[in-house]
């Protein structure tokens, strides 16, 4: 039986049992986000014509991709908080001359405040305390704590135009992560998994890296469910890779046993298993044979991955110091230049520590340091691998931060409160302009004067780099269709090559 086949009849059989053995599902089921892969288009030297041809991995719900595509995955260095656009992109020198003055209403208008800033009285615009200068032949503005990042400003796409509905973290970065503000929806990976499924069949094809900044280490808890499968099947979950022993739970065999006993083990199971498939018809008896697979292969290609004792001392200066120390961030970023050059699709990288609502210039400056090298020279690395031209890296938080203070300003510190309607984010490679900058700010840097670019629009222009019409990648859920984008979203043209 086809492996679409199981899917449908899986959608069928879907009881109290399936329910909590999907919602329970540990690595057996998520390690299963590599079963279903898809076709590329390619281009025929001689002709010209763009044709599907069959990817090594396993096939995907869709039959072929709805246009070529120009990126073949995506990293996504997620900054968990809301980086100030202020202190690091979005340079504003007339904050400089009305220091301390109150934003104006004409400005502000009925823009929704969170509770922590709605009481004051006043909003004391305050300007960052760092130094901008214009950088490469694009002339985008970086602040001083981004020199690394600064010095590829030709390579990166950055739009300053961002804007999303949500104002507090949880519901912003479940928005961001999977096209709404409620949780329960498909993250973006497992929209992914499930459309492309994976090129490589022994590992997943959506992973997932945590790590948490100098900035503010005791910030805000990230939840699994940001990368879940929601109402899709568990095998489109994405698998956690921890800096531990054990990177992934559940997947070690206990103390003597032995590769061919396994082995032996493991076809007996699925034996019993496709018995029990015939006679009952529960697709799930299908998934739980195709777990016990992945899972066997993972024992050999996650070992293989996460060692980056092999890697010459050139990338550890590139990534610097903190590349050897497992869970911090410029370990996590080389971990997936590897994960990238082994075909998983969609490789997620979260940070914490962004949310600066007090001590922002001490805060954001350690935060910065955290990040800055080894984001310039994943994307560097990526580039004189071949790889980035078919690999969108994607750098950015949940929301901004506002023009005004949080509280009163001192001379040695301010905070900044949490604002959806204008932040940045920068993209690189995988069929995005480089070295442009997008969208405009007003003087205060608080409303969008110039390309707005919502999130659903952001997460239409990824699909449509990956070959997807985000209109077409639907799923039929409790009687609708759904899809990432909801029944929003418009692709950026603009930005891309």
């Amino acid at each position: 039986m086809s492996e679409k086949k199981i899917i449908q009849d899986r959608s069928l059989f879907l009881n109290r049992r399936a329910f909590l053995g999907k919602a329970a599902m540990g690595i057996g089921g998520a390690a299963l986000s590599t079963l279903m892969g898809c076709e590329f288009f390619t281009k025929d030297a001689a002709t010209g014509a763009i044709t599907s041809t069959k990817s090594s991995g396993a096939k995907g719900q869709l039959d072929a991709l709805h246009h070529a595509s120009k990126a073949k995955r995506v990293i996504y260095l997620f900054q968990s908080g809301g980086p100030s656009q202020f202190e690091l992109f979005d340079y504003k020198p007339m904050l400089l001359k009305r220091m301390g003055e109150d934003l104006p209403l004409s400005i502000r208008g009925e823009q929704r405040l969170t509770g922590m800033t709605s009481g004051q009285n006043e909003f004391p615009l305050v300007p960052s305390p760092y130094n901008f200068k214009q950088y490469g032949k694009s002339g985008a503005w970086f602040s001083e704590l981004l020199p690394y990042t600064a010095q590829m400003s030709d390579e990166l796409c950055v739009v300053k135009s961002m804007h999303t509905d949500a104002i507090n973290h949880d519901p912003a970065i479940t928005f961001f992560q999977t096209g709404s503000q409620q949780p329960g929806r498909p993250s973006m990976g497992s929209w992914l998994s499930y459309g492309l499924g994976s090129e490589n069949d022994n590992l997943p094809s959506f992973t997932v890296l945590l790590s948490r900044g100098t900035g503010r280490p005791k910030s805000q808890p990230l939840y699994t469910r940001l990368w879940g499968n929601g109402f899709l099947h568990s095998l489109h979950q994405g698998v956690q890779f921890r800096a531990a022993k054990d990177p992934v739970l559940y997947l070690n065999d206990p103390k003597g046993t032995e590769s061919d006993t396994k082995r032996a083990m493991l076809d007996k199971i699925a034996q019993l298993n496709d018995k029990q498939y015939q006679e009952f018809g529960d697709p799930e008896i299908q998934s739980r044979i195709a777990q016990y697979e992945m899972a066997y292969k993972m024992q050999t290609s996650v070992p293989d991955v996460i060692d980056t004792k092999g890697e010459p001392d050139y990338i550890y200066r590139m990534y610097g110091a903190d590349a050897k120390i497992p869970g911090t961030y410029a370990a996590n970023c080389l971990l997936a230049r590897r994960l990238a050059e082994r075909g998983v699709r969609f490789i997620q990288l979260y940070h914490m520590g962004w949310d600066q609502h007090e001590d922002l210039p001490g805060a954001i400056k350690k935060q910065a340091k955290d990040t800055d090298q080894a984001s310039a020279a994943l994307v560097a690395d990526l580039k004189q691998r071949g790889l980035l031209e078919d690999t969108l890296v994607i750098w950015g938080g949940e929301f901004g931060r506002t023009n005004f203070s949080q509280g009163k300003i001192t001379e040695a510190s301010f905070g900044r409160d949490h604002h959806p309607r204008s932040f940045t984010m920068w993209m690189a490679g995988g069929g995005v302009k480089p070295g442009i900058t997008y969208g405009e700010t007003d003087d205060f840097g608080y409303n969008i004067t110039k390309n707005p670019v919502h999130v659903h629009d952001f997460q239409a222009t990824m699909l449509h780099l990956m070959g997807i019409d985000h209109e077409k990648l639907t799923y039929k859920y409790q009687g609708r269709r759904f899809r990432l984008t909801d029944v929003h979203g418009h692709v950026v043209k603009d930005i891309l090559t």
